[in-house]
């Protein structure tokens, strides 16, 4: 039975935090996941035995009990009665205590539940950091002075988003002009991720204003952000990917007006922002059927997933692939196409935990990154190979890829996670006929024409259940470098998105 215990020091007196957290419904004002909610049967909300019903702003409900709380101990109890995922058992408990030095609170969040054993890693993760981290999160920022500034209702409109349509935000305070963003000044670690406000021009010719609401986070932002790809010049704002609701439109664009729902995952970087004006060429209008959630946790991976299984390497059935970081924002949903596409799929991964998630994302098989994976990959393949090797991970496996492949197979390496790539000895592909690609996303998904096939093939996959997004951390956007220590660091799983 899984356990999970965060904990978080907030800076605010016990009895503030505990004036919110005892009222069973505050959460629709402060948790990034919560679109609305209410309490059953008109009861108060800080009965025992009440019962809340809320909708995620990803579309789920769930109705949840309260079992206990004290007001002497500034703690609280309650039970998962129905939920879109299988969280068996599950009780959680909120506790808070005043720390000594100063007028702070500590909080502890905890639970324990059941779960099928192929879906412990994926639930673990969901509830630690979805629920608990975006929680604590999402509550600092309602305290924050802005927050403070905002009031209850003012707060939630402009926190979540209702249905998968954003909500509107309140009017930036220093003139429509001005955003809140994260900055690059200087190329460097995460640390040089800064949280200011800039301007935003009003659009021009070709150009459209955008209120974002879902930030998607992906590894060329960490490439920008160090200097290693030249898409960045500080001071700037990174990111590649997002999701909006257009405010404005500028002369000359046709096809878009104010209040369209659309997606972007293309240059020019600056999506790491609460609004941008930015060319209308390569915006996607997103369907009804496809929430934000969904469109930042696919758009730039999955028709990246797109253009690498149908135009770099066109997969046929019954060919074996080998997805590197197959727990990854591209390796999930690499698995799942490929699998789909009627390929047997090798996942490796660099963890236990990850394993999990790769077997409940389409791998027939996972193996472990530290391991001897050419050889594992030999022996499931009958010593023939793999006819294709997706290798996002760069120096620390290129070397060992052309051992697990079948002759005439197919290297596609579209990334250097693990750090610069060393030059290639062309002569040694003869010993299998290999193939070696290293495609540019921009090549492929670079043209409105490119975009509008690439986008299309991706939303019919997701409609027809070939893909489904795994959304592994939500975050608020002001905590883009949390975000990017976790790629680095290689802890995330899945999909990591920021809110602003």
């Amino acid at each position: 039975m899984p356990r999970i215990v965060r904990s978080t020091v907030i800076d605010a007196p016990v009895a503030e935090i505990w004036r919110i957290l005892r009222d069973f419904n505050s959460h629709r004002d402060w948790h990034p996941a919560i679109a609305d909610s209410l309490i059953e049967n008109d009861q108060p909300a800080d009965a025992v035995g009440a019962v809340r019903r809320f909708r995620l702003t990803s579309g789920g409900v769930l109705r949840e009990q309260l079992l206990t709380l004290s007001d002497r101990d500034h703690s609280l109890s309650y039970c998962i009665l129905d939920a879109p995922v299988p969280l068996i058992g599950y009780v959680a408990q909120i506790r808070l205590r005043p720390v000594t030095d100063g007028e702070r609170t500590f909080w502890q969040w905890s639970c324990a539940f059941d779960c099928p054993a192929e879906r412990e890693a994926e639930l673990t993760r969901l509830v630690a950091e979805g629920v608990y981290e975006a929680g604590f999160a999402g509550l600092k920022r309602t305290l924050s002075p802005l927050g403070r500034g905002l009031g209850e209702g003012a707060r939630h409109s402009a926190a979540y988003g209702h249905g998968g349509t954003p909500s509107p935000r309140p009017t930036p305070q220093r003139g429509e002009g001005e955003t809140d963003a994260i900055v690059v000044r200087a190329h460097g670690g995460p640390e040089v991720l800064q949280w200011t406000r800039v301007a935003v021009p009003p659009p021009g010719p070709g150009e459209v204003t955008l209120r974002q609401s879902v930030v998607g986070v992906n590894f060329i932002d960490v490439y920008c952000r160090t200097g290693y790809f030249r898409l960045l010049k500080p001071p700037g704002v990174p990111g590649m990917e997002g999701v909006g609701v257009i405010e404005a439109v500028g002369p000359g664009v046709t096809g878009l007006s104010p209040g369209d729902r659309v997606g972007y995952a293309c240059a020019p970087v600056g999506a790491y922002a609460e609004r941008r004006t930015m060319p209308a060429e390569l915006l996607v209008t997103l369907p009804d059927d496809i929430d934000d959630d969904t469109a930042a946790a696919t758009l730039l991976k999955g028709m990246a997933a797109e253009f690498l299984l149908h135009r770099v390497h066109a997969l046929q059935p019954g060919e074996t692939v080998v997805v590197h970081a197959a727990a990854g924002g591209v390796g999930v949903l690499l698995a799942q196409w490929a699998g789909a596409l009627g390929a047997t799929v090798i996942g490796v991964v660099g963890s236990e935990a990850k394993a999990g998630v790769a077997r409940a994302h389409g791998c027939a098989h996972v193996l472990s990154a530290s391991g001897d994976v050419a050889a594992r990959v030999q022996e499931l393949t009958g010593g023939r190979g793999a006819d294709v090797v997706y290798d996002a991970i760069g120096r620390d496996s290129v070397a060992r890829d052309l051992a697990m492949l079948a002759p005439c197979g197919h290297i596609v390496s579209y990334g250097q996670a693990s750090g610069h790539l060393e030059p290639l000895d062309v002569a040694g592909l003869a010993e299998r006929s290999a193939r070696v690609s290293r495609p540019n996303f921009g090549h492929y998904v670079g043209t409105p024409a490119q975009v509008r096939l690439s986008s299309a093939r991706l939303f019919e996959a997701l409609r027809r259940g070939l893909v489904r997004p795994l959304v592994g951390a939500r975050l608020p956007l002001r905590e883009a470098a949390q975000a990017h220590r976790r790629l680095e660091d290689r802890s995330s799983v899945g999909a990591t998105l920021l809110i602003p």
